[in-house]
């Protein structure tokens, strides 16, 4: 048996504690890397968690006190093998260790440095204390969400900021690796918890100078100003509630309902629902037909009507899914402190596979068999190339729609690589949603094919035969009547990294099923959690699940990249928003006797978790604090005092506080510190004017990341695509007037 790992030439030094750098790492030593994680004596802080119990399996554990100059030296001798080192140090605690960036780059050139801090590095809150809580209250985006039963922000339940940096980090990192490979130098590779944050809002944040009503209205908070966004949960007999995502009139238990209903009764309930949703012309009806029956028995009408639905159920019911366990999605292991539990698995498949787990290790259990250890550094190139993007040269072909295909080929152009969208002549379903598709387009030229028409084969194979990546999240049995599988394409280009995201996974009985991100939401249990004790479940607008596939696809696809640049070989990678959404359920598992580990509950009322963790009203607005119990103040007797007076009493006590933000995607384009650091970026656009997004997600020093292009019209770039591959004007005309390829007719627009 082949024990080989993608990344088993590669040694990972960690120093960091909580949720994104450890799942970061823990996702790299799943493909082979040794990660060496240091530990002060005492252990991190989330050391004997359940989540500590996932986030750093497969490791090895050594403790040194950095604090100490032996223990500073002990970790510089382990620098000094290892190829990339991942640690959550602010940037004054970095320099005091000698663990900045050019104090690395002096001493260990060829060290890729991962930072992932709670602001990026050179942003004037860099300093601040990297918690989820502070930073989503702090950025506006607990304002983004509306409360269940109040007016004012909500307490996000989903740690966002530090689920987007796990990715982020972990994607930098290995596109460090790829760098290298031509540079011959290492170098930083950092990330932040508010960048992560920002990724699901690269759909949400957004202005331009002349925007069409579409792009102006965007996906607003309120769905009553935009009726499609209205969620479609329908609550069940049984006190259940399914998420759907499709229209349930097709189904026959459905048509049952309603037929007993008669005409006038659906007429009187769709008129009482009030603001309906287009794609639900019966939604009142619906809700009063769910109402008649138990939820399981919906289900499985629904599922075998292919309309795309799931239960809406509380936190941990992935452990036992049946899709879940055949993917590899969670997985079981003999814990040391926890014995034999279930735990969320590993989000996408690679080959050799992702599958390397053993049991999160012991405190400083290997700190002796490391120590004594000597791994030479690197091996590297002698001859040195000069490049500009960490990705530079790299060819993608992006075949995706709504969000979960796109945003991952979005972000390798922003790292670099040349992106082309190919789209049908009709436009990607998204399209109509302006301002969502555009957060998911930029850096991308496109091509519109028929490619049900044979005579467009010529120029996909032509595309094919170029490209270094294929990137898709169509339904596999339509990929593969239009030729789109993996083995057509290997055909025409053995170095070929073709991934595929689905939603389930791809293989077991739900693998070419259909779904969106509001049902891993449900399924996964935020929707429930979010929502709060005693509330009905609630969908969060940041499509988060989408995100989550998406950036697991993108690191699946840059691990089949590193291993073809080790073997030569192209490969099939794959991810799903189902293998993504279990995964951000790790703050619990299985325990040995079938229940599930403690995790933090949010109150009815969507203010916190605990005394310490909770966002509070005050006279001019609302603060977030983060701190132990102990420390908290009294929420109740707060609401006279302004947020100044007391954030700087909170402060001189030692309380982590922040005042919360609202409405603050204005605030955030007029920011002078958001353009200085990177975060947002302005091009034009040959409707919208000049458009400003949410920029980089990473800082990698001397290299660039790349903003270039907005989101592309249909068949923009249709006839430059053809004559880059050799097509003739007379080829091209012959293409156009047939219909086969289509073109916008507005050139080359930047």
């Amino acid at each position: 048996m082949d024990t080989r790992g993608i990344l088993d030439d590669i040694r990972i030094v960690e120093v960091a504690d909580g949720i994104a750098a450890p799942v970061a790492t823990t996702l790299l030593a799943a493909a082979g890397a040794d990660v060496v994680k240091v530990e002060p004596p005492s252990g991190v802080a989330t050391r004997g968690t359940p989540g500590f119990a996932t986030w750093n399996r497969t490791k090895r554990s050594v403790v040194l006190d950095l604090d100490t100059d032996a223990g500073r030296g002990r970790l510089d001798e382990l620098l000094a093998g290892a190829d990339v080192l991942v640690h959550d140090l602010t940037p004054s605690r970095a320099m005091a260790l000698r663990l900045d960036d050019a104090s690395l780059g002096s001493r260990h050139p060829a060290l890729v440095v991962c930072g992932v801090t709670g602001y990026p590095i050179g942003h004037p809150d860099e300093e601040l204390l990297a918690s989820d809580t502070l930073v989503l209250a702090r950025s506006g985006l607990m304002d983004e969400q509306v409360a269940m039963r109040r007016d004012g922000p909500t307490f996000l339940r989903m740690p966002l900021g530090s689920w987007g940096a796990a990715y982020l980090a972990a994607i930098g990192s290995v596109a460090r690796l790829l760098a290298r490979l031509d540079t011959g130098v290492g170098g930083p590779a950092h990330t932040s918890l508010l960048q992560g944050a920002l990724v699901p809002m690269t759909m949400h944040w957004a202005r331009a100078t002349t925007p069409t009503p579409g792009f102006a209205v965007g996906m607003p908070k309120d769905w009553r100003v935009w009726p499609p966004a209205k969620p479609t949960l329908f609550e069940c007999a049984d006190g259940v509630w399914v998420h759907l995502m499709s229209n349930p009139d097709v189904s026959p238990l459905m048509q049952q309902a309603l037929a007993e209903m008669g005409d006038k009764a659906i007429a009187l309930a769709n008129a009482r629902d009030g603001i309906g949703n287009p794609n639900f012309p019966n939604l009142g009806a619906n809700r009063d037909a769910f109402l008649q029956y138990d939820s399981a028995r919906w289900v499985e009408d629904l599922w075998a009507s292919d309309v795309a639905a799931q239960p809406a159920v509380p936190l941990g019911g992935f452990f036992d899914d049946e899709q879940c366990n055949v993917n590899g999605y969670v997985v079981d292991v003999d814990d040391p402190d926890f014995g034999p539990v279930r735990q969320a698995g590993i989000p996408f498949t690679t080959s050799p596979p992702s599958s390397h787990i053993r049991p999160a290790p012991r405190l400083g259990a290997h700190t002796e068999h490391v120590l004594g250890q000597r791994r030479d550094p690197p091996a590297m190139r002698s001859s040195v190339a000069q490049r500009q993007h960490p990705l530079e040269g790299l060819k993608v072909l992006d075949f995706g729609m709504y969000l979960a295909g796109p945003i991952a080929p979005m972000l390798l152009g922003d790292l670099g690589a040349d992106v082309i969208k190919v789209e049908p002549p009709t436009g990607d379903v998204m399209r109509f949603v302006e301002r969502v598709f555009a957060g998911c387009q930029r850096n991308k030229r496109d091509i519109a094919l028929d490619m049900k028409d044979l005579a467009s084969r010529p120029v996909l194979e032509a595309l094919v035969a170029s490209a270094d990546v294929v990137h898709h999240n169509l339904r596999m049995p339509a990929a593969r009547k239009l030729g789109l599988d993996y083995e057509s394409l290997r055909a025409i280009n053995p170095r070929l990294v073709y991934c595929h995201v689905s939603s389930y996974g791809p293989i077991g009985p739900r693998a070419d099923w259909p779904g969106f991100d509001q049902m891993f939401q449900a399924a996964s249990g935020w929707e429930y959690e979010g929502a709060g004790t005693d509330n009905p479940p609630m969908w969060h607008r940041f499509g988060m699940m989408d995100h989550q596939g998406g950036m697991a696809s993108l690191l699946a696809t840059l691990l089949g990249l590193y291993w073809r640049e080790r073997t030569g070989e192209g490969q099939f990678v794959s991810a799903s928003l189902l293998g993504a959404s279990a995964l951000t359920t790790s703050e619990t598992m299985k325990l040995p006797d079938g229940s599930l580990a403690d995790y933090p509950r949010l109150d009815s009322e969507q203010l916190g978790v605990s005394p310490g963790r909770r966002i509070i009203e005050v006279a001019d607005g609302w603060i977030a604090i983060d701190t132990d119990d102990a420390l908290a103040p009294d929420a109740a007797g707060l609401a006279g005092r302004s947020a100044a007076d007391l954030l700087g009493e909170l402060t001189a006590r030692g309380v982590a506080a922040t005042r919360v933000g609202l409405d603050q995607m204005e605030a955030f384009f007029d920011d002078p510190a958001t353009w200085s650091s990177g975060l947002a970026a302005r091009y034009p656009h040959p409707q919208w004017g000049d458009v400003e997004q949410i920029g980089s997600m990473w800082n990698f020093g001397d290299l660039l990341t790349r903003f270039e292009r907005p989101s592309p019209l249909i068949g923009q770039h249709t006839v430059e695509i053809l004559a880059e591959l050799g097509f003739d004007a007379e080829a091209i005309d012959s293409l156009l007037a047939s219909g086969a390829a289509v073109t916008s007719d507005m050139g080359d627009l930047r």
